[in-house]
């Protein structure tokens, strides 16, 4: 029973990395008909925000001291982060915080890069074949990629949760089990309850707002919504900038869990792709319960009394479970009608 519990925590996890992914890379899809392969990049985009504002508010102040030595003899060097000195412990504050704090850094800067990705490459593809859309995305992906890469460097790097939130919680003892029988990060559950506010956010403003009708409407039948005086376009820039808020966000937050690197973003795009396939392509409610669903799936296929029956199962359950799905429902599991049908 404890097993099974940690193994269920775990796939949630996943589970909302891959719905917060896909839900981005679904929006896109099913407002503007683009299959987006640079959205794993919006997600590194903001992973390394996180890494370049724990950066910037730890840069140090260097002061050799005149009367104190190292073990060594040689003069000990004073280093004191400039946010400390300038804000006091406001300053440590910032600092502990920084990946709370990134998210409303990254909201602005995500919103940007959208918008300019949209208007300024995204829309030209339009009507193109879907091959050309990889093509280009994937191109585009590559190249935020290498940036990364060079000015980052190669290697991951930790961006550490705030010291309040590196603790463990006592799943077991809440739950009636044996105390200790089940612990499990904090932070992890901030992602989790972080991962759900935000879809319930998006589905929200879909559902409840004049917006989200204007976008529902335009996903129906866009050339109607424009010839009663609408600027669909308009309305779907906001959308593609909403999509990349989200993996930014998704990014953010699940920088002290995966150490960022230049390929993060990679690896979890093609995992998203799959779980927006086995949903449903166009279908948001698919992309969420896939995502959970096969994070749990991937959680419990990485046992190691089911690796042990069948070795590298928790490599290719995904896909798997994507051919099983496909096989015997060819839309998904909440797939429309006509969504790359043609």
């Amino acid at each position: 029973m404890n097993a099974v519990l940690l193994q269920i925590l775990n796939g949630l996890d996943k589970g909302s990395a891959y719905a917060l992914i896909a839900l981005g890379l679904t929006l896109i899809f099913g407002t503007l008909g683009v299959v987006n392969f640079a959205h794993g990049a919006l997600f590194m985009l903001g992973a390394f925000t996180a890494v370049t504002l724990n950066h910037l508010l730890t840069l140090e102040k260097v002061v050799v001291s005149q009367t104190e030595t190292t073990a060594w003899g040689t003069p000990l060097e004073i280093r004191t982060p400039y946010a400390e000195q300038i804000f006091g412990d406001f300053g440590q504050f910032l600092i502990d915080y920084s990946v709370p704090i990134s998210i409303l850094i990254a909201i602005p800067v995500m919103v940007i890069i959208g918008i300019v990705m949209e208007r300024g490459l995204i829309r030209h593809f339009y009507h193109r074949p879907h091959a050309d859309q990889i093509l280009v995305t994937f191109g585009l992906a590559i190249v935020l990629q290498e940036i990364v890469k060079a000015w980052f460097g190669a290697n991951p790097i930790p961006t550490p949760a705030p010291e309040s939130l590196r603790g463990m919680i006592d799943v077991g003892a809440g739950l009636g089990l044996q105390p200790g029988s089940v612990i499990y990060p904090v932070w992890r559950f901030v992602n989790f309850g972080f991962s759900v506010v935000v879809i319930a956010a998006v589905f929200a403003l879909l559902r409840f707002t004049t917006f989200g009708m204007v976008v529902r409407a335009g996903m129906a039948d866009r050339e109607t919504v424009g010839l009663i005086g609408i600027d669909i376009d308009r309305y779907f820039t906001w959308m593609f900038a909403l999509a990349a808020v989200v993996a930014g966000c998704a990014g953010v937050m699940y920088a002290p869990i995966v150490s960022p690197d230049y390929h993060v973003g990679m690896e979890f795009l093609v995992l998203s792709f799959v779980v927006v396939v086995v949903g449903g392509m166009g279908s948001l409610t698919g992309a969420v319960a896939a995502g959970f669903l096969l994070g749990i799936l991937q959680s419990f296929a990485s046992m190691n009394e089911v690796k042990n029956l069948v070795p590298g199962i928790d490599q290719v359950i995904i896909y798997l479970v994507a051919v099983v799905v496909l096989l015997t429902r060819p839309r998904g599991l909440m797939g429309r009608a006509g969504i790359m049908e043609t």
